[in-house]
């Protein structure tokens, strides 16, 4: 892996030189300051350029990206069952493809991990290392509560752990799919599954609000408490939406340090709700996270349309417009994101994963004194991405992504598998 010099380049207000070797960021000084080593070194000249950390999407469906539009105007419970029915015509064939598709389209809006949430585990995690990305996967449990599927899942997830013991450390996390789609036993079992083997443990939680009155209705607890009675909860664990909650709800969340992943769009499109509170988990403890959800239903994997949109609903609901600050707000999209993986990334610093984003700030939308993340997220959008690093090697130059042509060929021919 060669060494990379980003010269000239804004960091925190000031220009510096950063110098990238073996997948870390080795130094960071000011520009023009002498000693950076510069044998076999690729130098690029980032005159008008600003650093950012590469984006952290803590919740999506990768695959999904060949789904887009499918289930549009629909109720979460008609819209589920559309894309349920979608999925029953996936194979991996068709996962590897459409992952590839949605690697494209992080990579040019600045994601360099993604925290997954499908099914054909192997097949997305081959595509998106293939695309030079740091992914972790998540086998999705699902058993509907029947007891034979149940077995099945047990017999396949253990098998994709087997296998996932030659992918990158930490690549490979357990899963399942919501409380109204598995059993109970085989939460638990999923849970136990994921702690016996070191890994993290990924779910969708208090979505909806039908999702908690139905819980509430069958066993007189809320989603986030019929888990934590089953001994689910803990920082291992990557809950999605955790949308409608109410006061004892988030001081559980708190205090078992759960990493939970807002997820906007997603949430306005399906018209499944918009208060998240992200104060009040702050405060108690939650580690709070962004993701984009899937193509599905947010229709694109733009992390920073995801910040914006957050931001200003909070702003919005809370009738206060310092919720959520510039500060806080990149926090959740980059370190809060690794952090909850355990990545060494999420930020520009020595000895930190190099995962970079290189901003042009040559047009328009940079013109005013404004700090320069004001009018990243408020004004510009994801194509002054002009450049992507991840694992210390370009995957993106200037918004070229290798094979992108030939990838989106392949994935028009897999589109006909979930065609009837």
């Amino acid at each position: 892996m060669g060494a990379i010099l980003l010269k000239n380049i804004g960091l925190d207000g000031k220009r510096s030189d950063i110098y990238i070797d073996n997948g870390k960021i080795g130094r960071i000084v000011t520009a023009g300051t002498a000693g950076i080593p510069g044998t076999d070194t690729e130098t690029v000249d980032c005159t008008g350029k600003t650093a950012v950390p590469g984006f952290v999407n803590m919740h999506t469906h990768s695959a999904m990206s060949l789904m887009r539009g499918l289930g549009e105007d629909m109720y979460f419970r008609n819209w589920l069952d559309r894309i349920w029915e979608v999925e029953s015509r996936i194979d991996s064939e068709y996962v590897y493809w459409a992952t590839k598709v949605a690697c494209i389209e992080m990579l040019k809006t600045g994601t360099t991990s993604f925290n997954d949430h499908y099914w054909f585990t192997e097949a997305g995690y081959r595509a998106a290392e293939e695309m030079g990305l740091r992914p972790v996967v998540s086998y999705v449990v699902i058993d509907r509560n029947d007891r034979e599927e149940a077995e099945k899942e047990k017999e396949r997830i253990m098998k994709t752990y087997e296998e996932s013991l030659s992918w990158a450390p930490g690549s490979f996390a357990a899963g399942f799919h919501a409380i109204y789609s598995v059993s109970e036993e085989m939460i638990v079992w999923t849970a136990e599954f994921a702690r016996r083997h070191g890994l993290r443990l990924h779910f969708h939680l208090a979505e909806t609000e039908e999702e908690v009155r139905n819980c509430v209705a069958a066993r007189g607890l809320t989603p986030v408490r019929y888990l934590d009675s089953l001994g689910v909860l803990g920082p291992d664990c990557i809950a999605a939406h955790t949308l409608w909650l109410d006061d004892r709800d988030i001081e559980i969340l708190g205090a078992r340090k759960v990493n939970c992943v807002h997820n906007i769009n997603s949430n306005l499109k399906l018209a499944s709700g918009y208060r998240f509170r992200y104060n009040e988990l702050r405060q108690a403890g939650a580690n709070i996270c962004l993701g984009t959800d899937g193509c599905a239903s947010s229709n694109n994997l733009d992390m920073l349309e995801t910040m914006k949109t957050s931001a200003m609903v909070q702003k919005a609901w809370r009738n206060d417009p310092s919720a959520m600050p510039i500060g806080e707000l990149l926090g959740a999209a980059t370190a809060n994101g690794a952090a909850a993986l355990g990545f060494d990334t999420g930020c520009i610093r020595e000895g930190a994963g190099a995962d970079i984003l290189i901003v042009d700030t040559d047009s328009s939308f940079f013109l005013s004194d404004a700090p320069f993340l004001a009018n990243f997220i408020y004004s510009a959008h994801s194509d002054s991405i002009s450049s992507v690093i991840c694992k210390g090697r370009f995957v993106m130059k200037d918004r070229v992504v290798p094979d992108e042509r030939q990838i989106l060929s392949q994935a028009r021919k897999v589109l006909e598998k979930i065609r009837k």
